[in-house]
């Protein structure tokens, strides 16, 4: 008789990877992850954790105990558990199982942030940079691209000549799950690409690269990675006087809260930004209220009198 909760280790993993990347169609970033919790898990069970016989949801919950104690933050915890899930769930898919021993286990309860974002007056000191050499161009550029089409990071830095519909003024971007979808860039953002673009030409005729298809380059005529762009809104940051921590994705929420306070519809805005579910979006109905509330705090010469009391009329 088939057993229903035997360990099975690693035996299918890169069965398993297989399917995330060709009918998932997950990035290779995801599909790395994924190889990285499950390894992990792995290794606990190598180290002596695993005492039964088979995987078993109590095991589960042990290894969640674990990395609580390693002061494993919650968001990835609970995506370790996901892997998991995955996993056994594959197994199950493939007849090596009957059912997942870790169905029943219950991630952990995760504290709810709204997302950072920056106000518009910051935005625009942000995007002041002066200069007309090759890295402040660029820099503009890649500021400008962030904040006019919401993009992510990882969609930014694989954004090519080709994906740019220059009449229409917008990009096709290459997001998660091979979900490519169309976003616009502003007429600032368009300056910025016109003032760019020669100046990318001339230094890839320098170093001989004429074939390179990238739009954002580094210093050597490469495509930039998700680290230099992150290395130049920390520097672009710490110049414009900005005491805000400022990531990539912070250009992302600010996009979103911006183009929702001034009237767009959810629905747009969810198209815009990539997001398969309306749930993930409606984070930014929140935002938007939070960040009115604080421009009503800081603008109105009577707000401060009045906090806190709440309820009265």
């Amino acid at each position: 008789m088939k057993e229903t909760c035997r360990a099975q280790r690693l035996d299918h993993l890169d069965e398993y990877l297989g399917y995330l990347r060709s009918v998932r169609n997950l990035s290779e970033a995801s599909i790395k992850a994924y190889r990285g919790d499950l390894t992990a898990f792995d290794s606990w069970l190598d180290e002596g954790s695993m005492t039964e016989d088979a995987i078993t949801g109590a095991l589960g919950r042990r290894y969640i105990a674990h990395l609580s104690r390693r002061n494993a933050a919650t968001s990835s915890i609970n995506r370790v558990l996901s892997s998991l899930k995955g996993y056994y769930r594959f197994l199950v898919r493939i007849g090596e199982l009957e059912g997942s021993p870790l169905e029943g286990v219950r991630g952990l309860r995760a504290e709810k942030r709204l997302p950072s974002f920056l106000f518009e007056e910051e935005m625009k000191r942000l995007l002041q940079i002066e200069g007309a050499d090759f890295p402040s161009v660029r820099d503009r550029l890649i500021l400008e691209l962030l904040y006019s089409t919401g993009c992510r990071i990882g969609e930014l830095v694989m954004i090519g000549l080709d994906d740019i519909d220059f009449k229409r003024g917008r990009v096709l971007v290459h997001g998660k799950g091979r979900k490519d979808r169309l976003v616009f860039l502003g007429e600032p953002a368009m300056d910025a690409l016109k003032n760019y673009l020669p100046l990318r030409s001339a230094r890839l005729r320098r170093l001989g690269r004429n074939d390179e298809k990238a739009l954002c380059l580094n210093a050597n005529g490469m495509r930039i990675t998700q680290r230099g762009v992150a290395g130049i809104i920390q520097k672009r940051i710490m110049e414009s006087g900005i005491a805000k921590r400022v990531s990539p994705h912070t250009f992302r929420h600010t996009f979103a809260t911006h183009i929702l306070d001034h009237g767009a519809d959810i629905r747009v805005v969810q198209e815009l930004l990539g997001h398969s579910s309306l749930s993930t979006t409606q984070v930014y109905t929140h935002l938007s209220l939070g960040a009115l509330k604080r421009i009503y705090e800081q603008a109105h010469p009577h707000a401060t009198i009045h906090a806190g009391e709440e309820g009265d009329s």
